[in-house]
């Protein structure tokens, strides 16, 4: 019988080579590995970690209806910075500016797409356009990742998106889930609905069994309208109603744990080659806990007006004018400065939240390096400065939910 062993090198190209002079087969350390299913992994791997992390319900499992990204094939001539110049790329194709729609292009970086088969190539309406008809909300993720980084490929929007948001080279595109599937007009009698219909005849994106299940696990019932944490006019949270749970807390619940830092790092080695997959608590209070920080994940990370009122960062300031021109060779980060030009900067940026990740992009640099040329607008500062904000507190949230986590028995979770 065929056995296969391996053996890794990390370092500089340089380092590689040399080892390689002063290494033969005979003298490698090889270690013997015993691929199982179902992912016949050719890596070392925690086989007691794999049974682990196989408890939990694949993200396609949970919400099943999902597509990956718009791709249009010519980006520059259906995507815009602004809904303006938007509306004169659909001018220039014929097109009405009814079909100007927003979109999740890159991190943290909503722009206007002329929103049309006739010059979009994959525009995936099956399933965007449910982000289209009513509130919605949506995970973004991936199946696999092709490269040794450390796994942050998830996200949350409420519009359609390109199809590398948050990948870029890191991984395959990615795919959007909607957590409401709201009805087709034009197949009225041809949807059949699992779900009561809510809020504009929408249903949940929500497998039954799974639901099922973990209803029964926190002893609570599912309300697909009425959720655990409910808001109030103004955008506040209500209080937990400890007999009930709803489509957005189990959305908040799910985010919250695949921002887990211990979550990340315990199953890097799955995340890399499969759908993401989100343990059942039968905790009703760390459960409450997930939720509401998962909550507050998801308001940063839209950027919605009042998501500062639990935790408010400081001030960002851009104290010197000028033309706020994004300079090439800029950005350029020192001292806790995000510079755009020899000038004018950002400040105070922490080291960590310069260096934050998402995904295949350094969510700061990537946004204003998409802009070298342009002259920042005051919204675009103001943006910035909310992006900052945004990432200071995830990187505090990350922290919140591992304590959480730890604070209710730790891994796995139970």
């Amino acid at each position: 019988m065929a056995k296969i062993h391996h053996f890794q090198l990390f370092g500089l190209r340089k380092q590689k080579y040399n080892w390689l002079l002063e290494n033969d087969l005979a003298s490698t350390k090889w270690k013997e590995l015993k691929p199982e299913s179902p992912f016949h992994l050719f890596i070392p791997y925690d086989t007691g970690l794999l049974k682990e992390y196989e408890q939990g319900c694949k993200i396609t499992d949970i919400m099943p209806i999902n597509t990956v990204g718009v791709v249009t094939g010519q980006d520059e001539k259906t995507i815009a910075y602004t809904k303006k110049a938007a509306e004169q790329l659909a001018q220039s194709h014929s097109i009405s500016k009814d079909k100007i729609q927003k979109i999740l292009y890159r991190p943290f970086d909503e722009r206007f797409i002329v929103y049309d088969s006739k010059v979009v190539t994959r525009p995936r309406q099956e399933v965007m356009r449910h982000m289209l008809a009513g509130e919605n909300l949506g995970l973004i993720t991936v199946r696999q990742q092709s490269v040794q980084m450390d796994w942050s490929l998830v996200g949350a929007t409420n519009s359609i998106i390109e199809s590398s948001v948050i990948s870029n080279k890191t991984a395959e595109i990615n795919y959007l889930f909607p957590i409401y599937l709201f009805p087709n007009p034009e197949k009225p009698l041809g949807e059949k609905s699992v779900w009561p219909l809510g809020k504009d005849g929408r249903q949940p994106n929500l497998d039954k069994k799974f639901v099922e299940e973990f209803s029964k696990r926190l002893g609570m019932e599912f309300v697909p309208e009425r959720g655990f944490h409910r808001r109030d006019a103004e955008g506040h949270l209500c209080p937990a109603e400890k007999t009930k749970l709803g489509p957005e807390d189990v959305f908040n619940y799910i985010y919250a744990v695949f921002h887990s830092p211990e979550y990340r790092k315990r199953y890097a080695e799955f995340l890399k080659i499969d759908f993401p997959r989100a343990p059942m608590t039968s905790n009703k209070k760390l459960f409450a806990k997930l939720c509401e920080l998962g909550d507050e994940l998801v308001r940063w990370h839209l950027l919605e007006p009042g998501a500062a009122s639990r935790a408010p960062t400081p001030e960002i300031k851009y104290p010197v004018p000028g033309e706020n021109r994004v300079e090439k060779g800029f950005p350029k980060y020192s001292e806790e400065r995000v510079y755009i030009n020899k000038e004018q900067y950002f400040e105070p940026v922490p080291e960590e939240v310069w260096n934050f990740y998402i995904g295949g992009y350094q969510v700061l640099d990537k946004w204003l390096k998409d802009r070298k040329g342009r002259d920042l607008s005051h919204e675009d500062l103001e943006h910035y400065r909310k992006i900052v904000a945004a990432l200071s507190s995830t990187i505090r949230l990350m922290a919140e939910i591992d304590k959480a986590i730890d604070s209710h028995g730790g891994w796995p979770i139970k």
